[in-house]
């Protein structure tokens, strides 16, 4: 056996060019289609963590007809007993209550629907994380006409600085990467925009009477930090909820459409607005591990055992982003697996050339005994030879790409950015961290081989010898 796989080592060598070529077209299908598997797949994550982890939770418990009736008259009772029975199940990373229901803001100059959530000021840190968003600098062109009249700038960061006019911004950190800015510019700019575009805003206290609105929203509504807004609307079982609210921030919301109607309030103040004493529309709750989240929901339902009350997962009140994810996988697996195919006949191509250009030698081996099985097992070691060669090399190129593009995601600047924040999500592009997809890039190539490996197995199965000797 030893022999035979040295034979078939000093074979593969012996024509290094087509040996090249062969590992070369294996090691390119493998390299890309470990990368934009993991760049597929590290978006998801990211999208998920944003609009689902960053927001909503991946399990709510809610009542029962609060999904297709999402109404006040559909609310839970929020207890201490509700919580202790949550808090027993394992993989509970938190879980916090919302208020959320809809009602008119006006300021008297703009009226608009919004979306009114009542929150635990504390706990809502370790969820959406409001007070992380709080808008602390905006570019108004009043603003942006004053930075350009004090500073010098190249034509790249001028461009990106007038497209960026009208934004608000959370941290510096953010103006640097909006306006691809390096540490010498953001030395000359940082102290500017701080003297000239900073903006007020605190984050609520948790016996707050005021509110925090998003960016979008005030800017429509005309409201800044200190101004009031008047809020109508429907309260529990028909009664009026109405009042005046001072803006105490802005809040800047990835999501277009909630960055356009979302109003925070505390959650004692929500009860209170909405005439709902201890009660709440849903319990938003985040994982430790994601993987487990199938097997959490049902112990979070055996620890309930309520018939008025309800457990939804992410992918059941939010099938959109679920259905928008699965659509794209597919497109996704259905170009790798046109990639592979064409590999597939790239090493078919180099098998039958292969065994064209050594037909007279495998004619004189089995004329000189070596029989047509051992032959045929000499052709498959050297084909696995050349699958493995090209899918390790492969493998060990975009491993270090994995783990530097996972922990340095790839960032964008400009329209691709805005293009992005559109959508409702932070431009940057991670990749997925090593998992199963990484391994099935492997074992597809070599399962790709082993089919290959037919056509040597048919060929010297019906070589004639006497032909063979004559090519």
């Amino acid at each position: 056996m030893r022999k035979t796989f040295i034979m078939a080592w000093r074979n593969i060598w012996r024509n290094k060019r087509r040996t090249l070529i062969t590992v070369a077209s294996i090691f390119f299908a493998v390299f890309f289609a470990v990368i934009m598997r993991s760049f597929q797949l590290g978006s998801y994550d990211h999208m998920i963590h944003q609009a689902i982890e960053s927001f909503s939770g991946y399990i709510q418990i809610q009542n029962k007809d609060f999904l297709d009736d999402p109404t006040l008259d559909n609310t839970i009772p929020y207890d201490q007993n509700l919580l202790s029975k949550v808090n027993t199940v394992d993989n509970i990373k938190i879980a916090v209550p919302r208020v959320e229901s809809f009602a008119l803001a006006s300021t008297g100059i703009q009226s608009k629907g919004v979306l009114v959530t009542g929150i635990d000021p504390e706990k809502e840190k370790l969820l959406s994380d409001p007070e992380n968003r709080i808008v602390k600098y905006r570019f108004t062109p009043e603003i942006v006409a004053k930075i350009l009249a004090k500073t010098n700038l190249p034509k790249k960061q001028l461009g990106l600085l007038k497209s960026n006019q009208n934004k608000s911004f959370s941290s510096l950190s953010r103006i640097s990467l909006d306006l691809a800015l390096d540490k010498k510019l953001e030395n000359t700019l940082f102290p500017i925009i701080n003297e000239l575009a900073s903006f007020n805003g605190n984050y609520l206290t948790s016996h707050d009477d005021g509110v925090l609105l998003s960016d979008r929203l005030s800017k429509y509504l005309k409201a800044n930090v200190g101004d009031t807004i008047v809020l109508m609307g429907a309260g529990y079982h028909g009664t009026t909820a109405a009042n005046v609210f001072p803006v105490r921030g802005i809040v800047q919301i990835l999501s277009p459409e909630l960055d356009n109607k979302l109003v925070y309030m505390t959650l004692e103040n929500s009860q209170e607005f909405f005439s709902l004493e201890n009660r709440i529309t849903s319990l938003n709750i985040n994982l430790d591990d994601i993987d487990d989240m199938l097997e959490t929901h049902s112990k979070i339902k055996e620890a309930i055992q309520s018939d008025l009350v309800t457990v939804k997962t992410w992918e059941e009140f939010n099938p959109t982003m679920k259905q928008q994810i699965e659509g794209d996988s597919v497109g996704g697996v259905i170009f790798i697996g046109i990639l592979y195919f064409i590999v597939l006949f790239g090493i078919i191509g180099t098998v039958l050339m292969m065994i064209a250009e050594r037909k007279r030698e495998l004619g004189v081996m089995v004329a000189i005994g070596m029989s047509k099985m051992k032959l045929t097992f000499v052709l498959i070691i050297e084909m696995l030879f050349l699958g493995f060669i090209g899918m390790i090399t492969g493998l060990g190129a975009s491993a270090p790409l994995i783990i530097l593009g996972n922990r340095n995601p790839l960032k964008m600047t400009g329209e691709m950015a805005k293009m992005y924040e559109d959508m409702g999500f932070d431009p940057v592009m991670p990749l997925a961290w090593f998992d199963q997809y990484f391994f099935w890039q492997g074992a597809i190539i070599m399962i790709m081989v082993l089919i290959a490996c037919y056509l040597p197995l048919r060929r010297v199965r019906k070589m004639k010898v006497i032909s063979a000797l004559r090519a």
